[in-house]
């Protein structure tokens, strides 16, 4: 995998292959949090074994059973919220604020999930043979899904596959991000609190060959994965070899759209937003700024002064806007991309450089005069930098859009909704469009890519099917 990419997926791996222990660390001090002894493989087979011992019976139960349980565990991880919003900005360095966010929005997907598994999932009667005869369709659970997710929504991220696949009938092993270990024990801690039977949901703490080794396992019937489209093909290698069902979403340098018809001032607002959500260290945001040359000007100044505004402090902090990248090695793959694009022709317009503050703190970065052949213009920089792109016109603008091996989200600024949304409808190559507006993602819309960003859909009732078994039942 090319160094240049911010490769989630390999940065949580480094020191955890062939290690017997895992160290947490908080990247706003460098301070030591725990330390996790990894397991054997035979450990790790192990538990999913009894993952899908505990499916076996999982899969008895009816969906509105099930709703219960996705309800109570809702309720749990609202009464847990206070201690598991510090935990995650503990490991990661996200805003606290964030991270109370981040549990709410994990109990809505388990509130949603609830409400509408049972009809998302029941029978479909259906007629064949021209009508004349009855048949159903059945989505049956299949086992256990092998869920690997990295670190930068500790929570989300296992929770949207978990939630899905729980109504489906399925059992999950996960194996989270290593500087986010805890995050992950504590959510098995909280289901388990709420009355899921134990063994349905597994944290599974292994290196790299393990992992390999589970995907492999014929009692995974389905492997999903978040991370760099480099890690997506290792592992999207492996399950296909094991022919194996995978979900892959894979990052993205989303590009935002500012026409010549564009509401500036709210394009410079959102898009500040929008790049500094979780400290820039989001999939699917606002990364390339693809400005058409009419506002050009006018929106680099003002966005500018905005970036340079940002305060820069303890994750903790109720007046923070900024806290640390989530490690020493995700802070070196920050500032690499940055100086390589610099030296590929484009000019920091404020930032570009390590705080000196301790902590892995990297300063809110504007460069300008980004061009093709660099990380600012056609990678993913997973930290506070933005990249703004000129384009001649709204045409050209579009075009540079879709001028992306990845194509997960993007956005359009537009006074004109109805032009935008065509855009977004019939032009824009991406997955998820926003217009005139930023947002990470919700419950009830579908979530993922096409191209290097991945395949394979989440949320909004698409994940629930992702791992089921559609079976026709031909009835007289």
């Amino acid at each position: 995998m090319p160094a240049s990419h911010c490769d989630r997926y390999s940065e949580r791996m480094k020191g955890e292959v062939h290690v017997s222990q895992i160290t947490t660390i908080n990247p706003a001090t460098e301070e030591t949090i725990a330390h996790y002894d990894t397991m054997s493989k035979a450990e790790a087979i192990e538990t999913v074994e009894a993952c899908h011992a505990a499916f076996l019976e999982w899969r008895e139960t009816s969906h509105e059973e099930r709703a219960g349980y996705l309800r109570r565990i809702a309720q749990e991880l609202r009464d847990n919220a206070d201690a598991l919003a510090r935990l995650m900005t503990e490991e990661v360095g996200k805003l606290y604020r964030d991270s109370k966010q981040e549990v709410e929005i994990c109990a809505a997907i388990f509130d949603y999930t609830a409400e509408h598994g049972p009809k998302e999932l029941a029978d479909e009667e259906r007629r064949h043979s021209g009508g004349k005869k009855r048949g159903l369709v059945s989505f049956a659970p299949v086992g256990v899904i092998y869920s690997i997710q990295p670190w930068n929504f500790p929570l989300y991220q296992p929770v949207r596959v978990l939630a899905a696949n729980l109504m489906a009938g399925n059992g999950v092993v996960l194996k989270h991000a290593g500087i986010c270990t805890g995050s992950g024990l504590k959510l098995r801690e909280v289901c388990i609190a709420a009355g899921l039977p134990e063994d349905l949901f597994q944290v599974v703490i292994i290196d790299h060959d393990t992992s390999d080794a589970l995907i492999a396992h014929d009692k995974v019937r389905g492997v999903t994965m978040t991370g760099s489209d480099g890690a997506g093909r290792h592992i999207g290698a492996q399950a296909a070899q094991a022919l194996k069902k995978q979900v892959l979403e894979l990052g993205s340098n989303d590009a935002y759209l500012v026409l010549e018809d564009a509401d500036v001032d709210l394009a410079v607002k959102t898009s500040v937003i929008g790049r500094l959500y979780n400290n820039g260290e989001t999939c699917v945001s606002a990364k390339r700024f693809v400005v058409a040359d009419k506002v050009h000007d006018e929106f680099v100044e003002k966005f500018v002064a905005a970036m340079q505004d940002i305060k820069l402090g303890d994750p903790m902090g109720d007046d923070t806007d900024l806290g640390p990248l989530s490690s020493a090695g995700q802070l070196d793959t920050v500032r690499e991309q940055v100086e390589r694009s610099v030296a590929g022709g484009a000019t920091v317009a404020c930032g570009g450089e390590v705080s000196d503050r301790t902590g892995h703190y990297y300063k809110a970065t504007v460069l300008t005069d980004c061009v093709p052949g660099t990380p600012a213009h056609d990678d993913e920089i997973f930290g506070p930098v933005a990249a703004v792109i000129r384009a001649k016109d709204d045409e050209d603008a579009m075009r540079i859009a879709n001028d992306s091996r990845y194509g997960l989200g993007g956005g359009i600024f537009s006074r004109d909704e109805d032009k935008a949304v065509r855009l977004a409808r019939d032009y824009f190559d991406t997955g998820m469009v926003r217009i005139n507006s930023f947002g990470a993602a919700d419950p009830n819309m579908p979530f993922g890519g096409v191209k290097d960003s991945g395949f394979g859909r989440e949320h909004g009732g698409f994940g629930m099917k992702e791992f089921v078994n559609a079976k026709a039942i031909y009835l007289p």
